[in-house]
């Protein structure tokens, strides 16, 4: 390792921490920073020279806009060049991104960007009729919208004519002054987390943070300079955003970023045409590898690393051969990066022991707390995964936006704990075996759904009366959803509604998040306060599972 905690640490969390110099302005010009990939394997390389062009000039038409430091711009984007032009742009103003993931529809875009209070959006062309409820049009009242990849229309500005400082952007005068300082303390980016009851959550990642992106980059994935660097993971979620595009432009590394689709043809084309050596995924992706065919020539790949849900023995056992390397499993969270993990870096590289997401990090120091009391449960016993705050210099998370109540939920009452919502148990030598999550969040695919969001969608229509929503295993995805549905008096229960209530869902909230299966119930379990018991449902459907 060429790197320390403490020294990632100086750089990154310092007051004088500056956003554009450190992942952008102080790489060579000429190096590249991203490739990015069509789904006909042809490719386009950005470098730090031209991001930073691109980036200033796109800082200033931001700031002829009225856009200062601390404003909140959102983005609707997918994977491309673009994407990080106008990220660099946001930075470089001291303004804090809000990512969107692409699959959200309507009602959650609005939800966040009101939560965010966002002054602007900027989003793909594809993507722009989502920003208005459906049949609705564009008008000056709107809020203000910047259309990349795509023609703008109406009252919407162009990132390309932005980018180039032509049209309405002609002339304008480089932003005054240069990049904004912010500081370690200040925040880069806005990003949402759903949980099991209520509104989805802000939680603000500071320059600082980046230091702990950086060191699962180094000590986690052992991504190295003469690395080439895939990490699938969409930029709208933490995995990706953290880590396929944050930690590598920190460092200066070449990332790859694919704007198809994935399928397991292309990813086998990918890794083989561009030489790919180190890649990260969630299970899903290995899983559909492992599924789809398998490759005509030998790849390159030295690391292959797996976060956003546990991973199984089976795909470790079948990656050591269609690999010829296996698949190491790590952990973490939107509030905190990744935390423990089976290391790749020298030093840190350990044998794998079944079903283990690996030990504390370096910076971190991840433990499993007792159910009844915070006080370190025995060794083999089952208990809450939790992060000694004291002990882990890297902890940058202090707190949800707006929502003291929630960040209390977090931590022990001393403030020593951060408790993750995971349980798990620990072996003598401090390996974590994941168990399950404390609360009925559902990982699908490495994405994080709150239920609450998808049943709060469900009752809107006139024939559902409640709706309780959990996951369920899934040999590709992991989990998927399945929803326990009570029906108005009177109101048959049809396959046709069944389809309808997954189309509102897609339209309601998110495409990937609809009910893979509907099932029509008399009644809901509850606690005597009225909560959904969502735990007897898993038991009640597991059963039903193993009588098929």
């Amino acid at each position: 390792m060429t790197v320390s905690v403490q020294e990632l640490l100086e750089i990154f969390a310092v007051p004088g921490a500056n956003a554009a110099e450190l992942l952008c302005d102080r790489h060579p010009a000429g190096d590249i920073a991203f490739t990015v990939i069509s789904a006909d394997l042809s490719s386009v390389d950005v470098s730090y020279g031209e991001l930073r062009e691109k980036s200033s000039q796109f800082a200033a038409s931001l700031a002829s806009l009225g856009v200062k430091q601390g404003d909140h711009v959102a983005t609707l984007m997918a994977k491309s060049a673009e994407l990080v032009i106008a990220l660099m742009g946001i930075w470089r103003l001291g303004a804090v991104d809000v990512p969107l993931f692409t699959a959200f529809a309507h009602d959650a875009i609005e939800f966040r960007l009101q939560a965010s209070g966002a002054r602007l959006v900027i989003c793909d062309a594809d993507q722009r009729r989502k920003l208005l409820p459906p049949g609705e049009v564009p008008t000056d009242a709107s809020r203000p919208v910047i259309v990349a990849r795509g023609e703008a229309f109406g009252y919407d500005l162009s990132l390309a004519e932005m980018v180039a400082g032509i049209g309405a952007f002609t002339d304008i005068p480089p932003h005054d002054g240069g990049p904004v300082t912010v500081g370690g303390e200040g925040t880069l980016v806005q990003l949402f987390t759903s949980g099991t009851t209520g509104t989805p959550k802000g939680v603000p990642i500071t320059l600082g943070a980046v230091a702990s992106f950086v060191g699962y980059q180094s000590f986690a994935l052992d991504v190295r300079k003469d690395d080439v660097f895939w990490n699938m993971a969409d930029p709208g979620w933490a995995y990706g955003l953290y880590f396929a595009l944050l930690a590598p432009m920190a460092v200066g590394n070449r990332s790859l970023l694919l704007t198809a689709p994935f399928s397991a043809e292309l990813i086998w084309a990918v890794l083989e045409k561009f030489q790919v050596s180190s890649f990260a995924a969630a299970p899903t992706v290995y899983r559909s590898l492992r599924a789809g065919s398998t490759p005509e020539d030998r790849h390159v790949l030295r690391r292959a690393s797996s976060a956003g849900e546990p991973l199984t023995p089976d795909v470790i056992l079948w990656s050591r051969d269609a690999l010829g390397v296996e698949v190491r499993d790590q952990y973490g969270q939107t509030e905190l990066g990744m935390v423990a993990g089976n290391a790749w870096a020298d030093g840190l590289q350990a044998p794998l022991r079944p079903g283990s997401m690996g030990v504390s990090l370096p910076g971190w120091n991840v433990d499993v707390l007792a159910d009844g009391a915070d006080v370190p449960a025995p060794d083999g016993e089952p208990g809450r995964v939790a992060i000694n705050v004291p002990a882990s210099p890297f902890m940058w998370f202090t707190g949800y936006i707006d929502a003291p109540e929630k960040t209390a939920e977090r931590y022990s009452p001393d403030g020593q704990w951060y408790i993750t919502g995971d349980t798990g148990r620990r072996d003598p030598d401090g390996f974590i075996y994941f168990s399950s999550r404390d609360d009925d969040v559902i990982i699908m695919a490495g994405y994080r759904i709150g239920p609450f969001d998808v049943e709060s969608v469900l009752v809107t229509h006139p024939s559902v009366v409640e709706a309780a929503v959990i996951g369920t295993p899934d040999e590709i995805r992991g989990e998927v959803l399945e929803a326990f549905i009570v029906l108005r008096e009177g109101t048959p229960a049809t396959e046709e509604l069944a389809v309808e209530l997954r189309q509102l869902v897609k339209t309601g909230f998110a495409a990937h998040a609809y009910p893979r299966r509907i099932h029509f119930v008399p009644e809901l379990p509850k606690t005597p306060s009225g909560k959904v018991q969502r735990y007897i449902l898993r038991q009640e459907r597991a059963a039903l599972e193993s009588n098929d």
